[in-house]
């Protein structure tokens, strides 16, 4: 029996996002395109192709109050989509980047949104209605590829993870377009591109979040590692390492302020959780099948003559024993609200789209 909360949407996944009511959910089948498939009863189909990029798309976000999809990608390009007459249509936005776009994500008031790039740099991009595109500011303290970038709740910082084995926390304001900030946990004078903070990692940092309430920070590194901030009594906060025996994680995605899900090169979502003050390992939330019974000797070498005569190898390809069968690329909400998530959704390149139930 096939498993409904295993969506099959293409041979290989770069990464997704939901609209609002999550009925409806854009990916990259890591190619050039964006799909986005729409639920019918039980079953999913495509309901619209999006073919403006040229090279491989790397991130995409749904805006959840405006319906607009912003998607970068390896062309040194975003497009902005809005839905009118019943299609999709782009809107151009001026990167100026030199290398290619590797993440982006809205502010939480959809007026702005971060792309990360090759570049040592991050965009800050925003509306120009005189042209009718978005023009964009340039973060350019990083000494390698920017590969994630995350809003704070208040929509005037940000935070990045690069791959100079350091996460920083910028200023993001501009001027005419954000109201003037109040106290935050890094101070309230915040010109754009002013470095906040900077916490190192012992590796190239993949992802970096922040929970509702902007209170606290993950950030997840090649080392195996997961870096913990709590900012609610202001910054540089109190800092906790957590160093694991699985391997890297490449995301990390708080549930509430009290949990989080990560997942990466180890094919399986794992929860964490707070107590007492202290972040720990809780469980995973893909439950292994039953172990296979032991074969006897005569049983393995006779195994291994039947692959050698079909393969010319000693032992056949096995498959894993969990949902996913490559590593996972992205963590989006699916159920719930930020800070209050009951279910949430993970790709891998291994072209599934996985529903978990917290």
């Amino acid at each position: 029996m096939a498993d409904s909360n295993i969506i099959q949407v293409a041979t290989s996944v770069s990464c997704h996002a939901w609209n609002k009511e999550h009925t409806h959910v854009a990916f990259s089948p890591n190619n050039t395109e964006v799909q986005i498939w729409k639920k019918n009863g039980a079953e999913w189909a495509k309901e619209h192709s999006l073919a403006e990029h040229d090279q491989l798309v790397t991130s995409i976000d749904w805006a959840p109050n405006s319906n607009r999809i912003v998607t970068c990608s390896q062309d040194r390009n975003a497009y902005v989509w809005r839905f009118e007459d019943g299609k999709w249509k782009p809107t151009l936005v001026i990167l100026r980047i030199q290398r290619a776009a590797t993440y982006v994500r809205w502010s939480p008031d959809e007026k702005k949104f971060a792309v990360a790039s090759g570049g040592k740099c991050v965009c800050i991009c925003y509306f120009d209605e005189e042209n009718d595109w978005w023009l964009s500011k340039h973060i350019k303290k990083h000494e390698s590829t920017v590969l994630g970038v995350e809003w704070h709740p208040g929509n005037v910082l940000i935070a990045t993870a690069s791959t100079d084995f350091n996460m920083r926390v910028f200023s993001a304001f501009i001027k005419g377009i954000d109201a003037r900030p109040g106290e935050t946990p890094f101070g309230s004078r915040l010109p754009l591109g002013e470095c906040l903070g900077e916490y190192p990692g012992f590796g190239w940092v993949h992802n970096v979040v922040w929970s509702a309430s902007g209170n606290q920070m993950a950030y997840c590194s090649h080392d195996s590692t997961i870096t913990f901030i709590d900012v609610s009594a202001g910054a540089p906060g109190s800092v906790q390492l957590l160093r694991l025996n699985n391997l890297p994680f490449t995301r990390v995605f708080f549930i509430n302020e009290n949990s989080l899900v990560a997942g990466g090169h180890d094919c399986s979502p794992i929860l964490f959780a707070k107590v007492d003050g202290s972040w720990g390992p809780v469980r995973n939330l893909d439950e292994k099948k039953a172990e296979v019974k032991q074969a006897t000797a005569s049983q393995s070498a006779f195994k291994m003559f039947q692959n050698k005569v079909a393969t010319g190898q000693a032992s056949a390809a096995t498959k894993l024993e969990t949902k996913h069968q490559n590593y996972i690329n992205c963590i989006q909400g699916y159920q719930g609200t930020p800070g209050a998530w009951k279910k949430i959704t993970t790709s891998a390149l291994d072209g599934r789209i996985v529903i978990w139930d917290i």
